[in-house]
Parts: C-alpha cells; structure tokens; sequence
C-alpha cells in the first residue's frame, strides 16, 4: 500500500538524510526501518528538529499509506495504515490511543515517530519529493502492466488504483504549481475500465495514456535535474525506503502474506533500478568504486521479486532485503558527499 514521505530538513546543505527519516537504523527487529540517504537543501519545517540525530515524524494526517506502512510493518499489526487513515483527523499523537487505534504499549513503540504537524518543503527537497511521487506511480504502474500481460486484472487493478486513491491527492498542489495537466481522470478511467472489461482493446491505450501522463508530469523538472547523479540517487533512495517498507509489510511468519505489498516492493524497486541505470556511468566517472556496489547490488536486489505473482516463499527475508538497499544508499551517499564537498 503507497503512499511517500516527507523529507528530512537542512540547515547545512551537507548534512546526511533521507526523505522520511534522519537516523533511524533498520535491526533484526524492525527491518523495514528508514535507511540513512541524502542530503536536501532550503527545507523548512513546523516541526523542525534541533537535532538530525533525532527521527523525523510521519504526519499522520497527512502521510500516504507507503509512509504509515513503517509502523504497520514494526508493530506487526495488519492493515493498521488504513485505520490510522480512517481515524483522521488527529489532534495530537495520543490521539492514536484515544481513538483505539492502536493500544499504550503499541504506540509507545513508534510515539518517537509520530507527527501530526504539516512540513513545507522547498528548493531541491520538494523537487525530490515531487519526483520521488511519480517514482511511486512509476512502480504501481510497471507492476499493474506486467500482472495486465499475465492476464490479471484483479491483481493488476489495485496497482491502478494506488496512485489516484493514495498518491495524487499528495502531489496534486505541485502539479498545480507547475503546470502540470490534470491527469487524475486519466487514471481512474484506465482503473474502471480494467475492472469493468480488462478484454478491452481500449485498456492498452488508456494505459499508454497514463504512463505518458506521469511522465509528463517528470517532464516538468528541468532536464538537467532529472539527469543528476546526486538528485536521481535523492529519489531512488526514497524508492528504496519505500520498496524496504512495503517488502516488511508483505512477509509474516516466514511468508509472503500479502501480495499487494510484495507486487509494490518489486514495482518500486525495478522503478529505481531504471533510475540508476539513466545515471550509472555519471557515477562511474565520479566514484566507480561506488558505481560497482550499487549496479553488484541491484543485481542482487531484484532477484527478490522473480516475477510479479509472488513465490511460494520468500527469496529473502526483510532484514536480508534491509542489508542489500542499506548497501546502495550508503555507496548512494559516498557520491553525493563528495559532490557537496566540491561545491
């Protein structure tokens, strides 16, 4: 279930960070932790932080269903995204616990983590977190293609769905800002038609027309952003984070039990896979050592998902998944470090 996240704020344009998360580390016990990223310039938040030791919170009024997968995933309580979601609007984040959603001890657990303040982005961060958005997109959209071929509607159908029911509304005020045509009725008609008539001829087309409309909406950055190394590495390791989180919440008991998680995992990170390979030889000139780990990774990575209809048992549990993108984003960051010492 998607839904993206907000980024970590700086004051010094070197400072280490992920979009959702600016320390927390993935363990044993909670693998789909955020993983350490990026760095974001000229954010500005209501609930700033003093300190980028400490865990940026997930606004739980705000945050898409991807993001609220964190604490479903280290609780381990099903389906708790889409109550946190239905019980809105909060007040405070005790209010988790006065609206029994989750019990004391429960949310003691991730109250470290809870936010219930709006964060203002701007500059290169809300460029990210408009990219990293449509990333999303791009990933339900490639699962919702593979599982249409196999002739899976039904699987196909909520992959459609995700990005206009937990990702449009998110990005719709930067659509607006920049330009961008209204392309929301263009998702939901491709979604009734797959249900209604999957057969159709006209599926294909109305398909086309939306990956055509997501990337149009890519196209409204400039070139020269999208193709650098240090902004596209920003968004993959949002991908990542995101892909890390969904995967958590898929596997229970040593399976894989739920499919939609699992099939959003796989979307997310071939997306980000993609990504790097747009970038991978600008990487090479500036750390080839680095440009090595990530495509050894990758390789490695996707071997997860060995198709679109998940696997009788997982290929890797969630912490060997943490391991392998905790790889990338920290190789991620030794590019992107040294890029902010040279300017």
């Amino acid at each position: 279930m998607i839904k993206l996240r907000y980024v970590c704020l700086s004051i010094a344009t070197a400072a280490i960070i992920t979009l959702s998360a600016c320390s927390s580390t993935p363990t044993a016990e909670n693998p789909s932790a955020p993983l350490a990223s990026t760095p974001a310039t000229e954010a500005v938040s209501s609930n700033m932080h003093s300190s980028h030791t400490s865990k940026e919170k997930i606004n739980i009024n705000s945050a898409i269903l991807s993001e609220l997968d964190k604490f479903e995933a280290k609780l381990g309580v099903p389906a708790l995204s889409n109550k946190i979601q239905a019980n809105r609007p909060y007040g405070s984040p005790e209010d988790l616990v006065t609206k029994k959603v989750i019990t004391q001890e429960q949310f003691d657990k991730i109250k470290d983590q809870v936010g219930v303040q709006e964060v203002v982005l701007t500059g290169e961060a809300k460029d990210v977190d408009y990219m990293s958005k449509l990333g999303l997109m791009k990933g339900h959209l490639l699962v919702a293609k593979e599982l249409l071929d196999q002739n899976q509607p039904k699987q196909a159908e909520p992959h459609i769905g995700h990005p206009v029911e937990e990702i449009y509304v998110d990005v719709e005020d930067q659509l607006n800002e920049r330009k961008v045509k209204e392309f929301k009725t263009t998702l939901v008609s491709l979604q009734d038609l797959v249900k209604s008539n999957p057969k159709d001829n006209k599926v294909k087309t109305s398909f086309a027309s939306s990956e055509e409309a997501v990337d149009g909406a890519i196209a409204a950055l400039p070139a020269a952003e999208r193709s650098k190394p240090e902004f596209v590495l920003q968004v993959i390791n949002e991908l990542l984070d995101s892909a890390n989180s969904e995967y958590g919440a898929a596997i229970a008991n040593g399976k894989i039990s739920a499919a939609i998680e699992y099939q959003d995992s796989r979307g997310f990170v071939f997306y980000a896979e993609e990504l790097y390979k747009g970038i991978s030889s600008q990487v090479a000139q500036k750390n080839p050592e680095a440009d090595k780990a990530i495509n050894t990774t990758f390789a490695e990575l996707i071997k997860v998902w060995p198709g679109a209809i998940p696997p009788a048992k997982p290929v890797k549990t969630p912490n060997d998944v943490t391991k392998l993108i905790k790889t990338i984003e920290e190789n991620s960051q030794k590019v992107i470090v040294k890029s902010s010492s040279q300017v």
